[in-house]
């Protein structure tokens, strides 16, 4: 046993040795590889700081708070007795008086804004603050008031156009809502409550916002600035002071502000009240038919490859559509050429044509494609829920 020991003992003091001089002459063959992780990082010069930062937007404000009015509308309405006081022998118990069954009239007034378009006195406002009024005052903020007449509105987009008669009006200067993006600084500006004109800040929180419901046809630009009843109507700008958006609703479960607030994007708006200064009244295209989204289970009872098009559920007796051969049932997969991939697409595509323009349908019927082409007419006032 003390051979093998002995043994051992060298072996092992040998190895020692040898490990020491390797990691002593060579240390790179026992250091352990470590992957390597690449990480960017701008280069200090490449980090731009504000030089002058956002401390105030009051020359925005400025330039485009004196082009921003307040509305007051009046309305008469007539309100009715309740038909109990119809029966005779009720009315006994009231002294069987006349002026119970006698309808009254009582007056109703309503707050809100606009933005004045033109030296010509042309005012942007909401349809929903105008509706109904028999009494249109416009006040400015240099303090002049004046009657408006109302040149036309718009129910589907909630735009309406004013006329006002004075002299030297301040004019809003227009922006491309078209080129805003998530994050960008607003100002919404109009007279909440009636308290008077007021300012309100924030960001623009979504573009293109739809399927709301609040009206037919719907691109709104989401902003987290206070709007509030008042506010309707009135001016949504930039950081520069020019105007993007027409401030129409706000989403509250109290209603108060709840920092969700829409507003008309200046792209559509203006166009819309192009038409109504061309012709009274927007014109767009019409078909009769009434369609909706394909969903799976209905993909799978019209026996469909997938969910792609819009599905017919009703066409309008003797319209354009029914006309060209349009049934219940059709899939619409393309409208002149284009993809259609929601009801909400078909809509805006047919009510881009003009009345007479002939508009190309491909269809889907009985597993079998076919083409339809059908000639648009003007879209009725009452046709919210079909194209």
């Amino acid at each position: 046993m003390p051979p093998v020991l002995s043994y051992l003992a060298q072996a092992i003091v040998l190895g020692l040795a040898f490990a020491f001089l390797v990691t002593y002459f060579w240390p790179e063959i026992a250091r352990h590889e470590v992957p390597t992780v690449e990480i960017r990082q701008t280069a200090p010069e490449a980090v731009k700081r504000p030089v002058n930062g956002p401390s105030s937007y009051a020359a925005a404000v400025d330039k485009a708070s004196s082009a921003v009015v307040n509305i007051n509308t009046a309305k008469v309405v007539t309100v009715r007795p309740h038909p109990f006081f119809d029966d005779p022998v009720f009315r006994q118990f009231f002294g069987g008086a006349d002026d119970l069954i006698t309808p009254r009239k009582r007056v109703e007034t309503s707050l809100g804004s606009g933005v004045i378009m033109s030296e010509q006195g042309f005012i942007l406002t909401n349809h929903h603050v105008i509706q109904g009024a028999d009494a249109i005052q416009v006040s400015l903020q240099d303090g002049r008031m004046a009657q408006a007449k109302l040149v036309g509105s718009d129910p589907d987009t909630d735009v309406a156009v004013l006329k006002i008669d004075l002299k030297k009006l301040p004019v809003i200067t227009l922006g491309h809502s078209d080129n805003l993006r998530v994050g960008d600084v607003v100002l919404a500006i109009g007279n909440p409550f009636g308290v008077g004109q007021t300012v309100t800040m924030g960001i623009v929180s979504a573009t293109g916002r739809n399927k709301l419901g609040i009206n037919t046809f719907e691109n709104f630009i989401q902003t987290d600035a206070a709007i509030n009843p008042g506010n309707s109507g009135g001016a949504l700008v930039d950081a520069e002071g020019n105007l993007v958006g027409i401030n129409t609703a706000m989403f509250s479960r109290s209603g108060g502000y709840q920092g969700i607030g829409f507003a008309i994007p200046t792209s559509l708006a203006e166009d819309v009240m192009k038409e109504i200064l061309q012709h009274g009244r927007p014109v767009r295209g019409w078909l009769g038919v009434e369609a909706q989204a394909i969903t799976p289970q209905i993909a799978r009872a019209l026996e469909l490859d997938d969910t792609r098009g819009v599905v017919v559920v009703g066409v309008v007796r003797d319209g354009p559509a029914h006309r060209a051969g349009m049934q219940p049932g059709d899939v619409i997969v393309a409208i002149d050429g284009k993809k259609i991939a929601e009801a909400r697409e078909a809509l805006i595509a047919i009510s881009n044509r003009k009345p007479g323009s002939h508009v190309k349908l491909e269809v889907l019927r009985d597993g079998k494609s076919l083409t339809l082409e059908a000639t648009a007419i003007e879209r009725p006032a009452r046709a919210a829920l079909t194209e």
